[in-house]
């Protein structure tokens, strides 16, 4: 087994304005849990503060508790699984879901046109791209709208096409609804691969941009060629664009449905919602777009999309898209300079582990592949009493000896050997902490 090169564990905390005591594990950090009701604490300057950590332990969080109940409160300090924030929602959100919560009834709801017209005025404000109030159809979330999608379009049996490694709930989607999925390794875009992977039985591919794990944006040109390829052969582009609000400095989102061809934007569907960019996955509040009537009147007619919604979800989107952008802006900011930090970190000091600064997301997707090798997660996973990949016994390792949940990279499919997905929407003194402790636990080796 080959041995990782030793740390000098002190100059690295001070290099990060850490000191050992505060990142060595097992350590505590001062922690916030309302110090002001009502969203996000607005300092001095109108800045927000996403620093000081807040805690989400024992509010049930898929992130956090569901970890602790798994490994025990000792083997986790940092959460950096589940792709969600650990930072206060907006004030503007907080403030209308108290305004809503006041009026003591939740009867049937009618969609007002307000959130439609708050859909359309961000999209064409922000991104430029103008969407017909009249083509968004609702759903509780983006997975139930490509499920509903998928069923409209692909008949039990046939492929999905994807670029993998890929989001890996997108697998479960194409499971429900008893169709296949075809994976194309995720090379920016593999003409050859991608046309030899469609056939008379692929009837969708699912377009993720930026892409989860890997972070990528897709170019204008890009998407122009995946465009292109899929309308000549038949196939309906799913764009997911769920993390579209969230891309780092230098790069520009593309909306697949301001390419300029469009017979090419008339072959898709486009999924949103306000769940990544203001942290409002459990409100279940999501849309879904194409400027292709027939398609939007397939899926509707399947009997399988029901637009049910969420009332405190649309309440809380709403108000996000309306009165939510300065605080949303200051968050890309902060996790822009996170991206920077975590990418400089551990090519310098975190032993066998690499990373580049993805081009959005908030998610770092790490190659850990010699660190893998050096403590033997091959023959771990060999010796597990349950099937167990490399990546997964490498995710256990992290857990015991720095005390820090990542994903394993084998669960996003096809390419993701010797990674791992790191979620860094959570304040910078945590991701400090977790890199610390990892770098800890491999210099150890």
């Amino acid at each position: 087994m080959s041995k990782l090169s030793r740390l000098d564990r002190r100059a690295f905390l001070r290099s990060t304005g850490m000191t050992a005591v505060a990142g060595a594990v097992g350590a505590t950090v001062p922690v916030s849990r309302a110090a002001e009701a009502g969203g996000a604490v607005r300092q001095q300057g109108g800045r927000y503060d996403f620093d000081t950590i807040y805690s989400r332990i024992g509010t049930d969080s898929s992130k956090w508790d569901a970890q602790i109940a798994r490994y025990g409160r000792e083997k986790i300090e940092v959460g950096m699984g589940t792709a969600d924030q650990d930072f206060r929602i907006a004030p503007a959100i907080s403030r209308a879901l108290r305004d809503r919560v006041a009026h003591e009834n939740y009867g049937y709801l009618s969609i007002p046109a307000s959130y439609k017209e708050s859909i359309v005025d961000w999209n064409r404000r922000r991104y430029g791209l103008e969407i017909d109030p009249d083509s968004i159809q609702h759903a509780a979330g983006v997975h139930a709208g490509v499920i509903s999608t998928l069923r409209a379009f692909c008949p039990p049996g046939s492929k999905v096409l994807m670029q993998t490694p890929g989001y890996n709930g997108f697998y479960t989607d194409i499971r429900v609804v008893g169709c296949v999925a075809e994976e194309s390794p995720l090379k920016l875009v593999d003409v050859e691969d991608l046309e030899r992977r469609i056939d008379h039985d692929t009837h969708a591919f699912i377009l993720c941009n930026p892409h989860n794990p890997t972070g990528n944006v897709w170019s204008r040109s890009d998407l122009m060629t995946l465009g292109e390829i899929c309308h000549r052969r038949r196939v309906v582009v799913l764009a997911d664009e769920i993390h579209c609000d969230f891309v780092t400095k230098g790069h520009t989102y593309t909306p697949f449905a301001t390419l300029g061809d469009e017979a090419v934007v008339r072959n898709s569907v486009t999924f949103k919602s306000v769940s990544k960019s203001f942290n409002l996955s459990m409100m279940k509040c999501a849309y879904q777009f194409s400027t292709n009537p027939d398609y939007l009147e397939r899926i509707a007619g399947t009997g399988q999309h029901r637009q049910a919604m969420n009332t405190l979800g649309i309440v809380a989107a709403e108000a996000a898209y309306n009165e939510g952008e300065d605080w949303l802006d200051q968050l890309l900011e902060y996790i822009d300079g996170t991206q920077d930090l975590v990418e400089s970190t551990v090519n310098a000091h975190v032993p066998g582990v690499k990373t580049v600064k993805p081009e959005g997301t908030f998610l770092a997707w790490l190659d850990v592949a010699e660190a893998m090798e050096a403590v033997g997660m091959q023959q771990a996973a060999a010796a597990a009493e349950q099937p167990t990949t490399p990546e997964q016994a490498f995710q256990r390792f992290l857990v015991d000896h720095a005390h820090i949940h990542l994903n394993p990279g084998s669960s996003y499919g096809l390419g993701s050997d010797g990674r791992m997905r790191m979620n860094i929407g959570t304040s910078r003194r945590l991701v400090e902490r977790a890199l610390g402790n990892m770098a800890q636990a491999l210099a150890a080796v």
